[in-house]
């Protein structure tokens, strides 16, 4: 009898253990190569083949969250001309556009293939209105190329993968980006370079980089770019340059640059994990440039230990 017990028990929790890993949320890393040259214009297609395959419920862009004040205030006069354009347009539709939830809540649950222009351009506005920068370029990708997306390859990840997939799986995007202490980093990243013009630093980060370079020729001329920047040798590299983990010398200025870039991958971790728990999926996708992707990596699974994290290439 406790034999028999014993073996019910047994066969419950087996069943319950797979369930359980049958339901955990995965959180699946691409690393982005953003724009590549025109003559390997058609890198990112085995990217969305593998995006596609993977079917996610959610998809994460790195564009800064529209609540993060922080950012958006840095952003408005900061280093992108793109985000400084953006802030004036978003500054403008919150002063006029006339902005209804409700019907902003019944057009963007519909399916985006049965959206008709008008509509399409009242959820840009709308988006734009709630300062949500990755939905409002989306819905000005999808007013532009129509339901299938750009017929030629516009060169950068968002173009090529992230909206052609959220079109693909009628998703909208998510935004993930952190962009607080940006400036500091820059800032931080020229003190390092005068620094190491000296101490042998700026010379080892040319070697790192010729390096990187040109083990990714090969694989560019027969499109396997994408590939190639997410193999975890690539991703380290990466890593190691923009967190100046190169250096021989560990002067301040690459100290606080370090101290930026890990503290702008621990923050995007978190927006993250955070909608990801909050929202339940069990597939969630983050298309971010590749040499975040061993900072996230770390952040997540230090700190978000429930969930399943996976890089591109050990999916």
């Amino acid at each position: 009898m406790k034999t028999q017990i014993t073996i019910i028990a047994l066969f419950i929790l087996s069943i319950l253990t797979l369930s359980a890993q049958k339901n955990q949320q995965e959180v699946l890393i691409m690393g982005t190569m953003h724009e590549v040259p025109k003559i390997v214009k058609k890198s990112y297609q085995p990217m969305l083949r593998f995006a596609k395959k993977y079917n996610p419920e959610k998809i994460f862009v790195e564009s800064p969250m529209a609540n993060d004040s922080v950012s958006w205030n840095y952003l408005k006069n900061g280093w992108s001309k793109s985000y400084q354009k953006f802030y004036q347009l978003s500054d403008s539709l919150q002063k006029k556009f006339h902005f209804n939830a409700e019907k902003f809540i019944k057009l963007s649950n519909k399916n985006y293939g049965s959206l008709t222009k008008n509509e399409i351009e009242y959820l840009m506005n709308s988006y734009g209105y709630q300062r949500d920068n990755g939905n409002y370029n989306f819905m000005k990708y999808l007013h532009k190329y129509g339901i299938k997306g750009a017929k030629k390859a516009t060169r950068n990840e968002d173009g090529d993968v992230t909206y052609k997939l959220a079109l693909h799986q009628n998703l909208k995007v998510t935004n993930m980006d952190d962009q607080q202490t940006n400036k500091a980093y820059h800032i931080a990243w020229g003190k390092c370079r005068k620094e190491g013009a000296k101490n042998g630093n700026n010379a080892a980060n040319a070697a790192m980089y010729k390096k990187n370079y040109n083990s990714s020729i090969l694989p560019a001329i027969f499109r396997g770019l994408a590939k190639h920047t997410n193999k975890r040798k690539s991703l380290n590299q990466l890593h190691t340059m923009a967190s100046f983990s190169y250096v021989l010398e560990d002067t301040e200025g690459c100290k606080e640059g370090r101290k930026y870039w890990n503290e702008r991958n621990m923050r995007m971790a978190k927006n993250i994990a955070t909608q990801v728990l909050e929202d339940g999926k069990t597939r969630n996708i983050v298309l971010v440039g590749a040499s975040h992707v061993i900072g996230l990596e770390k952040e997540l699974k230090a700190n978000y230990p429930n969930l399943k994290v996976i890089l591109m290439n050990e999916y």
